[in-house]
């Protein structure tokens, strides 16, 4: 006879909770064992003569629930093996195959050990849950343990069982956790020992109060209703590709209706540059706005095409998914960075390979894929950093100085003798060349010459707040005074 493991559901409550299936199984074996012994029905159990040998040993002797878990199915796999012409009973709280780990352990590794597994249910405290709450879980049901509770679990238009509230710790997580989609003060209902006589408790509190209680418990519960109401859904995604849905719909917003890519696509230029500035000057709350409305621009896009049937936005989030965590094998894989530079290595090697398995033809140039409409100073220091990387660059930073030496007396050469055209071709060169030099200090150039701009806007500003205070206009001042100003300010700004 091979070595067998018969798990039981002890039920929520007491001994009337028990099915005849149970106690027929726990009467007719001597090795039973019980992940724990708080729980009502053990007391009834041992008037009986039932008894245990109860895993609550193993609970004080290791720190996290994982490695009690592994030990218990561990321990219970060796006795299973040892007494192979006995039926090994393990008894758990409720029903084995809701909110049990170790009943998932078993069923994984006692395939591996050549034991047989029987699971026989029980009621478990869903079942009084339904019963003493008041809901049918067809209405829409979820539920969530809450050591792994995070934000993206939480829809509210399901009703929510959070169970495993066990101690005010674990409550604070679960409540701070639910905070990110209910109001502070939003009701929810928590329950203790339902279905117990004598044990139950069920009370209704504002969410804020859930780690302020007096009592916790491993029969604890949090309880929170079902709710339609959208403004509880203003943190999510999903409402916000419906907003877009219904706005492009036909009985939506008549201005949405009618835009194409082309006709919105100078809007997503310039709200990139808004969320720009909004970084620059380290503004969270216009970060906060801006950032929203280049993702409405992804949005709305994304809408236009969902209509047409080629994608829609959540085939957006899978690509991108994939390609961060394709692109980042030294993260999501067995290969290792030591340092920035070698990550965005690992960076460029997938990305070639990624497009290598699409089928992406291959460039002609190692210059193509810089985005036509880029402004020429980041498409300057693309196009330099591409050709760097093949080699073809200056060996040291002396050299760029060079470089710039030689295109700035072209340039006072062509202002003196040449052209608009040639002085133009010259100026570029220049140019050009400063960028070569950003590159070598590690600069980014648009991001240096904004900041100039930047300094330069304060420092002029400064001469006209003089000018105001001294009740002047620019025609009443000359350019030495406004010198002495802008040198002011640059001790100041």
């Amino acid at each position: 006879m091979p070595p067998s493991i018969k798990v039981v559901g002890l039920g929520s409550g007491g001994e009337d909770q028990l099915t005849l299936g149970t106690l027929k199984a726990l009467e007719q074996s001597t090795h039973r064992y019980v992940r724990t012994a708080d729980h009502p029905v053990i007391a009834d159990l041992m008037l009986r003569n039932i008894t245990f040998d109860a895993f609550d040993r193993i609970y004080e002797q290791l720190e996290s629930f994982e490695a009690v878990y592994e030990a218990i199915t561990q321990e219970l796999l060796e006795a299973a093996i040892k007494h192979p012409d006995d039926i090994i009973i393990y008894a758990v709280p409720g029903h084995p195959m809701v909110a049990e780990r170790t009943v998932q352990l078993l069923r994984l590794h006692a395939v591996k050990e050549d034991v047989q597994l029987q699971i026989i249910g029980g009621e478990s405290f869903l079942d009084q849950a339904f019963t003493r709450l008041g809901f049918d879980p067809i209405e829409g049901f979820q539920l969530l343990d809450a050591a792994d509770l995070t934000r993206e679990h939480l829809r509210p238009r399901l009703h929510s069982v959070i169970g495993q509230v066990y101690d005010a710790f674990t409550a604070s997580e679960v409540k701070l956790t639910l905070m990110n989609v209910y109001p502070d003060d939003y009701p929810i209902i928590v329950g203790q020992a339902l279905g117990v006589v004598g044990h139950e408790n069920i009370v209704k509190i504002p969410l804020h109060e859930l780690d302020r209680l007096e009592t916790y418990g491993n029969m604890m519960l949090v309880y929170i209703p079902a709710d339609n109401d959208d403004r509880l859904r203003r943190r999510s995604f999903e409402r916000l590709h419906d907003i877009v849905s219904i706005l492009r719909s036909p009985e939506g917003c008549p201005w949405d209706r009618e835009q194409t890519h082309q006709s919105i696509r100078r809007n997503f230029i310039e709200e990139t540059f808004e969320a720009i500035e909004a970084l620059d000057l380290d503004d969270p709350d216009g970060m906060r706005e801006e950032f929203g409305d280049v993702i409405l621009q992804v949005l709305l896009h994304s809408q236009m095409e969902e209509e047409t049937g080629a994608f829609d936005v959540y085939d957006v989030l899978a690509e991108l998914n994939d390609k961060l965590i394709f692109r980042h094998p030294h993260v999501f894989g067995g290969e290792n960075a030591q340092d920035a530079e070698e990550a965005l290595k690992n960076w460029e090697q997938m990305k070639a390979e990624e497009k290598k398995r699409k089928g992406v033809p291959e460039r002609e140039s190692i210059l193509d894929g810089i985005p036509k409409d880029l402004p020429a100073l980041p498409r300057a220091h693309k196009q330099q950093k591409k050709a760097s990387s093949v080699g073809f660059d200056w060996p040291d930073l002396k050299g760029v100085f060079d470089k710039i030496e030689e295109e700035l007396q072209e340039l006072r050469h062509a202002a003196e003798k040449e052209s608009p055209e040639r002085q133009q071709d010259e100026l570029g060169d220049l140019l050009f060349a400063v960028v070569n030099a950003s590159r070598f200090i590690k600069a980014d150039p648009e991001e240096a010459l904004a900041g100039t701009n930047r300094k330069f806007a304060a420092r002029f500003k400064y001469i006209e707040e003089q000018l105001r205070i001294s009740g002047r206009t620019f025609e009443q001042t000359d350019l030495l005074e406004m010198e002495d100003w802008w040198q002011e300010a640059k001790t100041r700004l």
